[in-house]
């Protein structure tokens, strides 16, 4: 019997071709956009899930007041001495420790060398604690000497080819030998930590910083004995942190706690400069959402098609009713051609799928693993079988067996209000989809164009950013910055601690507006050049200044917001004096006042902003004259490479690196933008649908009003008419749904667009000219008709 129903629904998809094949496509576009969303989520969902102890590994956080106010921020970094002392205070709760700190190095083997950017100092447990696989090596051992490294296989295969990497010896900054002693798989994409390299760091365990609080530049992670809880733990910490930090808190005015997280939820942290990958819940939930809403409008559309041919059928179905055949059997033979549609498009969908996935990979920058020998797939392809089987079978099903067989046989077939009325609500949903992803496509375009755009109270153009990142150039920082001030294509040059966009420090000072209080200030340390290079307004007293002798020890320029915080006007914080207790506790004069600029991204409000004179400088900021840009980027590297000429010349330019604050935005308005497209494609598959059953509907009242008169334009306006009422009554819909989930999403910018009356109008029109498109082609050829064959139809 099931045989027979399987050979009827394939003689039916061969007898409708078109049709058939539109079902086909939509469900297969469907499944497939369905698909390549299973597999990213499944992906970001697995982070960190190959490590053999994850349910026991936990990374340890400082908790510190966030400068934005109104709660609290964790931060990775830490001292090495953290972990000595957490494992002799807690060896019940604490049965192993590694640190790990991220470092960047140049790598030399034959002359041939490398600034590697993925190297990790770490404790010689490292490959007992973490399960990264090694290929050659014992992971006991394979750290224990000081100076012996670890590479991943494609690393160990950029320096030797195919020759065997063990025992062979690379130059570590031209300072030091290191010997190859292991090689491990490369590290899975589904890792928050990522490496090319690994190296002892116990080689350093004679530095002063080593075994010193609160030299903050490692993560530690700890794995907790099976019977610890992990709250209790964390409830013993405050009097940790005043064993071993309370007095240097106390001293700078501020504290900070400690809490530990699980190995798993790290990824999804919202944490900004820990150097290892994160993700978004919310990006997550956006694909999870789309994903279902394409396969409901997918159904939608198989629905609409099959009710849309259903006077096709009707005698069919009369005949069988006739000849003996029940209504369960009618509904199992219809939900079976609906199973067979969603086979045939599964099979299809992974075709398409294999063919689309090298473009996706470069969409999301990783590669995926392999989904053919993964058998979460296959069950969830098996499940979007299910779903559309039932969902989109159902109500064809239950409609056509309805179907009176006397009325049937006779050709007069009533459907009724109902079933209309249930189809135009199908469209009116798909619809309200199709406009809310056109509403929410248009203003995180707009966003994204203001935030990339927006004045920023700096000029970013023009510009490179240069590390000072080993110390040879790091040495001869001031020699570079005077040679390159010598270029006559050089406009400006300023040596700091970190770029806009980059790494600030934050740090403690005390006032003479709050002489008794102690407050955070995000820091930045420069030469005189900063404020000039950048191109930051001075609204109050003057520029840092080498004509000024007393600048250097005891000058010091803020922005307004600092000013408006120590409750003075720019003009009246000029003269006022700040001290940073935390760094050479020397009382600065304020001798300048800055417009506000965002020195980070602008998700987060302008925050109070010190800068001050001091050789912590770690990056050397560029500014080009327009014109010859090449060839002045030429002539830097030229200097460049004459005073470090071990390490190679690596620069960004400052609006792209900028910008880069906004990747995951810009990819989730990338890939919401496609599938929005491919949604609105089905819907519109659908809409077709309902358009070719309201043309045979009406077959005779067209003929009827042919003969009465009416104009080839009159019988499209009123065809089309009525098909545009479920479209815009979706997009009314659509617009208060769009305008409340898009208002929370933008409260993720401190500075955002404003909404307008066009972004809605927008949306709504591009609907409507999609739906007029959609249903024109039918109406057209309704009103083109022959009367005489249409009068002769029902």
């Amino acid at each position: 019997m099931i045989k027979n129903y399987f050979i009827l629904a394939f003689r039916k998809l061969k007898h409708q071709k078109i049709f058939s094949f539109i079902n086909i496509i939509g469900l297969t576009v469907g499944t497939t956009c369905c698909l390549m969303i299973f597999l990213f989520i499944a992906h970001e969902l697995s982070y960190d899930n190959f490590h053999k102890n994850k349910e026991n590994i936990y990374r340890v956080m400082r908790v510190g007041g966030h400068l934005n106010g109104g709660g609290s921020e964790e931060i990775a970094y830490l001292s090495p001495a953290y972990s000595t002392a957490l494992l002799n205070d807690y060896p019940d709760a604490i049965q192993q420790a590694v640190r790990v700190m991220p470092d960047n190095d140049l790598i030399t083997y034959k002359n041939v060398g490398f600034n590697e950017k993925k190297i990790y100092l770490v404790d010689d447990n490292f490959f007992e604690f973490f399960s990264f696989p090694l290929v050659k090596g014992n992971p006991a051992t394979v750290l224990k000497d000081p100076l012996s490294i670890v590479l991943t296989e494609s690393t160990a295969k950029k320096y030797f080819g195919n020759e065997d990497p063990i025992g062979k010896v690379v130059d570590w900054n031209k300072k030091l030998k290191l010997k190859v002693t292991g090689i491990a798989k490369d590290v899975p994409s589904n890792s928050h930590l990522y490496f090319d390299m690994v190296a002892p760091l116990s080689y350093y365990k004679n530095e002063p910083w080593y075994s010193q609080f609160p030299n903050n530049m490692l993560f530690t992670y700890v794995q907790l004995n099976p019977h610890t809880d992990p709250k209790k733990l964390i409830s013993r910490f405050p009097q940790f942190m005043d064993k071993y930090l309370g007095k240097y808190y106390r001293e700078n005015g501020f504290s900070m706690g400690l809490t530990i997280d699980p190995l798993k939820d790290i990824y999804f942290q919202n944490l900004v400069f820990d150097n290892v990958k994160h993700g978004s819940k919310s990006v997550v939930f956006t694909f999870t959402s789309i994903a279902v809403l394409i396969l409901i409008i997918a159904c939608i559309n198989f629905m609409n098609l099959a009710t849309a041919r259903a006077t096709d059928r009707s005698k069919e179905v009369g005949l069988r009713k006739v000849l003996g055949a029940l209504r369960k059997q009618l509904i199992i033979q219809f939900i079976g051609e609906a199973f067979l549609f969603a086979m045939v498009s599964s099979i299809l969908a992974l075709g398409l799928l294999q063919l689309l996935m090298p473009a996706y990979n470069n969409l999301l920058g990783y590669n995926l693993s392999s989904y053919w020998t993964n058998p979460l797939v296959y069950i969830f392809l098996a499940g979007i079988v299910l779903i559309i089987g039932l969902l989109a079978g159902s109500y064809p099903a239950l409609l056509l067996s309805s179907f009176s067989p006397i009325e049937s046989l006779k050709g007069k077939l009533k459907v009724g209000k109902n079933g209309s009325l249930f189809r135009k609500t199908l469209v009116v949903f798909q619809f309200s989809i199709s406009v809310l992803l056109i509403i929410s496509i248009t203003i995180i375009v707009k966003q994204m164009n203001y935030v990339q755009g927006a004045d920023l109270g700096f000029n970013k153009e023009h510009a490179l950013v240069v590390k000072l990142d080993n110390n040879t150039i790091g040495e001869k920082k001031l020699l570079f910055k005077t040679q390159l001030q010598n270029d006559p294509d050089v406009q400006n040059v300023s040596l700091m601690s970190g770029e806009p966009g980059g790494f600030h420090d934050v740090h403690s000072f005390e006032t003479e507006a709050m002489p008794n209080e102690k407050i955070m200030l995000s820091t930045e340390f420069t030469d005189f050049e900063f404020a000039k290079t950048l191109g930051l307004k001075i609204i109050a007293g003057r520029d840092l200044s080498s004509q000024y002798s007393t600048d250097t020890l005891h000058g010091v320029l803020i922005n307004r917001t600092t000013a408006a915080k120590l409750g003075y006007t720019p003009q009246q914080a000029v003269g006022k004096w700040i001290k940073n207790t935390m760094r050479d506790s020397l009382r600065r004069n304020i001798v300048g006042v800055v417009e506000d600029f965002h020195f980070s991204s602008l998700k987060d409000p302008i925050q109070p902003f010190v800068i001050a004179p001091n050789d912590d400088r770690r990056v050397a900021l560029i500014r080009i004259k327009p014109g010859n840009l090449q060839s002045t980027i030429n002539r830097i590297k030229n200097i460049y490479t004459s005073l470090a000429p071990a390490y190679p010349f690596e620069y960004d330019f400052l609006d792209e690196q900028f910008n880069q604050q906004y990747k995951s935005e810009v990819r989730q308005q990338t890939v919401l933008s496609i599938f929005s497209a491919i949604a609105i494609f089905i819907a519109s598959l659908g809409l077709f649908g309902l358009s070719s059953y309201t043309a045979i509907k009406r077959t005779k009242e067209v003929g009827v009003r042919k003969v009465l008169g009416s104009s080839v334009e009159n019988i499209v306006l009123l065809l089309s008419k009525d098909l545009l009422k479920p479209v815009l009554l979706g997009a009314l819909i659509a617009m208060p749904v769009g305008y409340y989930f898009m208002n929370k999403w933008l409260q993720g910018f401190a500075y955002r667009i404003v909404f307008h009356w066009w972004m809605f109008a927008m949306a709504i029109a591009i609907a409507v000219i999609i739906a007029l498109l959609t249903v024109g082609v039918q109406a057209v050829k309704a009103a083109m008709a022959n009367p005489v064959k249409s009068l002769r139809t029902e």
